[in-house]
Parts: C-alpha cells; sequence; structure tokens
C-alpha cells in the first residue's frame, strides 16, 4: 500500500529524533515501570492485609542466607545470623528488664559501628519507635532533640558519653539511661553492654514487632538544625521501604558490596544504605567516619561496586592528590 514507505519513514525519524534528542528515554521508561510495579505490588499487600515491613525482609534474609556477610566494619566480618542473633539479643535484655512496651519511643545517640545496628534492629523487633540523634549536636541542641521525641529511653555509645554528661543533670527524671559499655560511673545510667553479653538469642515473639498500618511511626530523624534548632522527621514503615527500594530501582543487585560512609542518623545511610541492603540482601562495607584519604584504598581492598555519596563528598574526593 502507497503509506506503507511513508509510514516506514515517519517511524525511522521518530528513532533518529528519540536518539538525538531523547538518548534516555527508554531507560527512563524501564525505570519508571519497575517503580510503578515496586509500589502497585506494596499497595496490593496493603489492600490484603500483609504488612511486610524491612525488618521483616531482614529477619527473612537472616533465615534464608544466614552466612553472607550483612556488615564489614574495621576488617571485620558480620553475616545476616550474627547481626540477627546479636539484635536478639539487644531485644531480650529489654524485654527481661521489663522497660518497655511495644509503641514506646527510644533515643539512639550512637556513632557509625556494628552495634548502632544492633539496637535498632533490636529496639524495632520490640516495636518501639527509634529516634536518631546526630552526634555532632551537642549540650542545649541535644537536650532540644531529646525532650522533643519524647522518649521513654536515651541509648548512648562508649564514645559518646562526653555528650551524655553535658546533658544528663538536666535530663527528664523519667527518661530510663543506658551506655554501649559495661561500666559506667554516671549516677542511675545502666549499662548495656555486658546485659547483652549475658542475654539469650532467642528470637521475641512476632507480634511484638508487627505492624497494622504502614502508616505508623516507626523513626524520627532529626534535621541538622541550620535555621534553628532540629526538628523530627516522622518516618513510616512505608516511607522506609520506598528509601529501601532506591538501590534495587537503580539497578543494584545482591551480589553488590555497598560502601556506607555517611551517619546512620542521616536517612541517606540508613534508610537508603541499610535498608537498600537488606531490599537487595546485599553487602555494606560500614565506616567510622568518612575519610577521604582512605575512601579508594577501602574501595579496593573490600571489592566495593556501589558508593553512596552526596555532593560535598565528591568534592573531597576530587581534591585529594593523585
Amino acid at each position: 500500500p502507497s503509506w506503507v514507505p511513508g509510514a516506514a519513514a515517519g517511524i525511522v525519524s521518530l528513532h533518529f529524533i528519540q536518539k538525538l534528542f531523547f538518548p534516555y528515554f527508554w531507560v527512563d521508561l524501564r525505570y519508571l515501570l519497575k517503580v510503578l510495579v515496586y509500589g502497585l505490588r506494596v499497595e496490593m499487600y496493603r489492600l490484603q492485609g500483609r504488612i511486610v515491613t524491612v525488618l521483616d525482609k531482614f529477619v527473612k534474609l537472616a533465615e534464608n542466607q544466614p552466612h553472607k556477610p550483612f556488615l564489614i566494619y574495621e576488617g571485620k566480618v558480620h553475616t545476616y545470623r550474627d547481626v540477627d542473633r546479636r539484635s536478639n539479643r539487644v531485644a531480650q535484655v529489654f524485654l527481661h528488664h521489663g522497660v518497655l512496651k511495644k509503641g514506646d519511643t527510644v533515643a539512639l545517640l550512637m556513632s557509625n559501628e556494628p552495634d548502632f545496628i544492633h539496637v535498632w534492629f533490636g529496639l524495632a523487633k520490640l516495636g518501639c519507635v527509634v529516634a536518631f540523634l546526630n552526634f555532632n549536636v551537642r549540650a542545649k541542641s541535644l537536650l532540644h532533640c531529646v525532650s522533643s521525641c519524647d522518649p521513654k529511653m536515651l541509648v548512648v555509645g562508649a564514645d559518646l558519653l562526653g555528650s551524655l554528661e553535658e546533658i544528663l543533670p538536666n535530663l527528664q527524671k523519667d527518661i530510663s539511661v543506658w551506655t554501649m559499655t559495661k561500666e559506667c560511673t554516671f549516677p542511675s545510667v545502666h549499662t548495656l553492654l555486658d546485659k547483652i553479653e549475658d542475654a539469650s538469642e532467642d528470637p521475641v515473639p512476632v507480634s511484638q514487632r508487627s505492624a497494622n498500618n504502614l502508616k505508623s511511626p516507626v523513626l524520627y530523624i532529626f534535621t541538622s538544625g541550620t535555621t534553628g534548632l532540629p526538628k523530627a522527621a516522622v518516618i513510616s514503615h512505608m516511607q522506609v521501604l520506598k528509601g529501601a527500594a532506591g538501590l534495587w530501582a537503580f539497578g543494584a543487585t545482591a551480589a553488590d558490596i555497598i560502601y556506607i560512609t555517611l551517619p546512620l542518623y542521616h536517612s541517606a545511610a540508613s534508610l537508603l544504605g541499610i535498608g537498600g541492603c537488606i531490599e537487595l540482601g546485599a553487602t555494606c562495607v560500614l565506616k567510622k567516619k568518612f575519610s577521604a584519604s582512605q575512601f579508594w584504598s577501602d574501595c579496593k581492598k573490600y571489592n566495593v561496586t556501589v558508593i553512596q555519596y552526596i555532593g560535598e563528598l565528591c568534592r573531597y574526593l576530587c581534591n585529594q592528590p593523585v
């Protein structure tokens, strides 16, 4: 038919126009469809009453791939089973002492280390809402952060006892304070590290962590406080699921090794980084603190395939000597 050559010419022309002006059209379309399918799957779970959280996915991975490295920190490997069992110990300590119940808020002041994740997951297994505190905030601003989220408990890392000492005299008396140490000289402060070592690895009942609504809060993540005192962003189970899907949506796989140097109190490291590793079933290399001089040697040492960054981080790397 006479219209065939014209149609063929039109299709060829569209192809070249797309290649010239919209070179990433098909890549973007595939990405969009991938995200839409994930969103529809989560929505179907919600409509069917099947609420599956990121923590549920982690526990399942600990059963299915117990010996796969989940965290690598300062050369030490922590498998999915290791992290699951140690977080069970944390949950058992607080369950045994009867200081927490489902729905309670716990403020967490810890720097990047495996026990940050152990305590976070342990508290989540009890159904607690965890407030991530910025360890760079001190004195009045830190006290404001603690009081604004109205926690029943404050857990402090061993390297941040100086920050605790500054706020302890003015801390609300009804807040139970625990430190990640075996001994502590502060009055009325409990030690956690010694109790974890003696605790059972048995999992707590699933009913403790089960979520009734994906919109219910699970985390508080604070702003940096550049425009006044820090403010808490309320993070729901749904937002955690969306954040955890980021690495997967951009093409990362279970075979990837992800390098995280950003602070875990920030959503980029905790939700997109740790949550993203869980969504993939991948391995995370966790750094105590970002180091421009050690960055690429760490990537080489641990066979890193994916790095997570904010804009300024790349500038620091580019300014390093060749």
